[in-house]
């Protein structure tokens, strides 16, 4: 399975998730079933590297960011993954203009929407807030809301018999 992650530069969130699914994959043994990677809907930051503020938080707590290049997500990459993982819902809205068909569409979820059926409380609210213009108190919170979204990840995989994820839908 092949799952990119999706933000609107590819420098705090979408780098974030990726460092922690990737880590949390390995640790259950599961990094050869399930790929990960990351982009952007938008080309500002192209070829810069995550945050700073991003890359001291996962440091913080124990996770390895690796050399990360902001990437913008591109139509034809609908031919290639499995699902594709939107920090909010305006990315959503974004990949969902440059998906060529329905088919594409089917694959974008909101990241906080897969496996949570199984949360407590049923929390309405599945963005992950965008940090970059706040302190480095939102970075925390990106990284709190994606190691939840990522456990509730591997959730839903160990709880699949063909190796498919589901997603609640939401109207």
């Amino acid at each position: 399975m092949k799952v990119c992650i999706v933000c609107a530069g590819n420098i705090c969130r979408s780098p974030m998730a990726e460092v922690v699914f990737r880590s949390r994959l390995a640790d259950v043994g599961l990094q050869d079933m399930v790929e990960i990677e990351s982009a952007g809907t938008g080309a500002w930051h192209v070829g810069e590297p995550a945050d700073p503020r991003a890359v001291d938080t996962l440091r913080a707590h124990g996770y390895e960011p690796g050399h990360h290049r902001a990437r913008q997500f591109q139509k034809s990459w609908f031919d290639d993954v499995d699902l594709v993982l939107a920090l909010d819902s305006a990315n959503v809205t974004n990949l969902h203009r440059l998906a060529p068909n329905e088919e594409a569409r089917a694959k974008i979820r909101m990241l906080r929407d897969v496996g949570s059926e199984g949360r407590d409380g049923g929390d309405a609210e599945v963005d992950v807030p965008d940090p970059y213009y706040g302190g480095d108190g939102g970075f925390e919170l990106v990284l709190q809301l994606v190691e939840q979204a990522a456990d509730d990840f591997l959730d839903a995989i160990r709880d699949t018999r063909d190796g498919q994820v589901r997603t609640p839908s939401r109207s």
